[in-house]
């Protein structure tokens, strides 16, 4: 009982962590949608082939909330593929405190989070361009209210609220045909208000299928145990680098900080901890699975990432790169 107890301490902490950047993301998506999605739309535009690099830089601040934003904006296709897979790919997840905890030399550390956003940054900006090339990279529009549909928050009312705040604006008058202030701050109130509340939607009910989830997968990897983890590893460095990248899929901080702490320990080698750590995106594909309608879109990111990780760890065995 005392294990179980353990483990869903664990797993509310780490929750409960998103939620604020969870919150802040559907907030401005639904601002975004509801009050300035032209100009966003046009910015979004002229940056965006420069998003995979952005992407992966904010994708190796110690923080796996930005991968979890990042599949959310996919989903309402405010960011492209190339820039969620950069997220996801450079996301460093629990190996900056694990690596500080341990005070290893911060060149080290520096050199995989660079290798990481570089691996991140490349790839993006490599997928964007296919994409691209093959026609095949979006409409060129945001879809952040097939989202709200999907997640059934009533976005829909905003759009009411909006246009009553609007027509309030334009028609409510005195005799002298000035607009009563008190009408427009009611009705913009309650716009206000609905963006708020279908944020607050969005973000409870990832933040409950993430806990459920991360419970799950905390339970599974304490009952293997990281030595019997690190017996399967140890011996077979190609086998140990397909391995770790799928232990780097499982969307729980205790990947990121087995595969660090197992490294540290000797007992695997530079690639398999690279393949490891490049395919722990934190909670990115998680949030995912929850938020975009697309199985096959899902499968196939999912699928790539994973992909990436073992052949860039397989490279970096094959050259015998130190870290």
């Amino acid at each position: 009982m005392d294990f179980v107890l353990h483990v869903l301490e664990h797993s509310i902490l780490d929750t409960l962590e998103l939620v604020p950047l969870l919150f802040l993301t559907y907030l401005a998506m639904e601002a975004i949608e509801h009050v300035a999605s032209d100009r966003v739309r046009s910015a979004v535009e002229r940056s965006g082939k420069a998003g995979p690099v952005v992407g992966a830089l904010l994708g190796a601040v110690p923080q796996c909330g930005f991968s979890a934003m990042a599949a959310t904006l996919y989903a309402g296709r405010v960011v492209t593929v190339g820039t969620l897979v950069a997220v996801v790919l450079s996301t460093s997840d629990e190996m900056v405190p694990v690596f500080l905890a341990h005070q290893e030399p911060l060149g080290r550390l520096l050199a995989i989070m660079g290798v990481k956003v570089a691996v991140g940054a490349v790839v993006g900006l490599v997928v964007d361009a296919v994409l691209r090339a093959r026609h095949r990279a979006g409409d060129g529009h945001l879809h952040i209210h097939e989202l709200c549909e999907r997640e059934h928050c009533h976005c829909d009312e905003h759009e009411a609220l909006v246009h009553d705040s609007a027509d309030e604006r334009n028609h409510v008058g005195n005799a002298d045909g000035h607009v009563h202030a008190h009408g427009h701050d009611h009705a913009g109130g309650h716009a206000r208000w609905a963006i708020v509340r279908s944020a607050l939607i969005h973000t409870v009910q990832v933040t409950f299928f993430i806990l459920v989830v991360t419970f799950a997968f905390g339970l599974l990897i304490e009952y293997i145990g990281q030595d019997a983890l690190g017996a399967l590893l140890a011996n077979h460095p190609v086998r140990a680098t397909f391995v770790a990248a799928l232990v780097g899929l499982v969307p729980n901080c205790g990947a990121s900080v087995a595969i660090t702490e197992l490294y540290l320990d000797g007992v695997l080698a530079a690639g398999p901890m690279l393949a490891g750590l490049l395919a722990s995106g934190g909670v990115g594909l998680l949030v995912l699975w929850r938020t975009n309608a697309g199985a096959g879109q899902n499968a196939v990111v999912t699928a790539f990432v994973y992909v990436v990780a073992v052949v860039a760890g397989l490279a970096v065995g094959a050259l015998g790169i130190l870290f």
